[in-house]
């Protein structure tokens, strides 16, 4: 019984350290910083602020008026709306970015992000993919390309195994719903990345 314990407080921590929002807030100001320094971090930060930042809003403000029953999401039906919202926030993001000329690599992180959605929204109308797989798995993928691919790869597939583990450990999502996320996720920013000739 206290392994049992532990481990599902482990896999709360698991889920709101890696939560779909912190990782799409965090990966375009470092991917930014990464390849253009502090000029290609404030790209990063504008990115941020809308994909990340606007969802996040909505999604707390659910929260605290009862109509979500979490930041994560838990409730299939309740995704809808939220979910509407990070696409519109997406695409701002991604016209912005374009209109302003800024760095090609942060555009194809827009872009790879909104591609993952116009994936993964569709399916959970109906069926509840895991978005804490797709975008840690895509978050992985994107990371690959701008620090050094083999150790980045190696230390991300064992966090994404990690937060599946925790997703359905917590009783959220079942191991399919979590391998889908990841495919998705994962082969949507390779997609994305190879279109862009990155």
């Amino acid at each position: 019984m206290p392994d049992s314990r532990v481990g599902t407080r482990v896999a709360r921590w698991v889920t709101g350290l890696f939560a779909p929002q912190a990782l799409v807030i965090v990966l375009p100001p470092l991917i930014g910083l990464v390849t253009g320094g502090w000029p290609g971090a404030g790209w990063g930060l504008v990115a941020s602020a809308l994909c990340g930042g606007v969802p996040a809003g909505v999604i707390m403000a659910g929260v605290r008026s009862g109509r979500l029953d979490s930041h994560h999401l838990v409730d299939r039906e309740s995704r809808t709306r939220p979910l509407l919202v990070a696409m519109v926030a997406v695409v701002a993001a991604l016209v912005l970015l374009v209109l302003l000329d800024a760095p090609r690599l942060l555009v194809a992180t827009v872009s790879a992000m909104l591609a993952a959605l116009a994936l993964t929204v569709p399916i959970t109308l109906r069926w509840k993919i895991s978005f804490h797989a797709a975008v840690s798995a895509g978050t992985v993928v994107l990371l690959a390309h701008v620090l050094p691919a083999v150790p980045t790869v190696a230390v991300g597939a064992m966090l994404v195994a990690l937060i599946c583990w925790a997703r359905v450990r917590l009783g959220h999502h079942t191991p399919a719903q979590v391998a889908a996320g990841v495919v998705s996720g994962a082969g949507s920013a390779w997609a994305t990345l190879a279109a862009f000739g990155i």
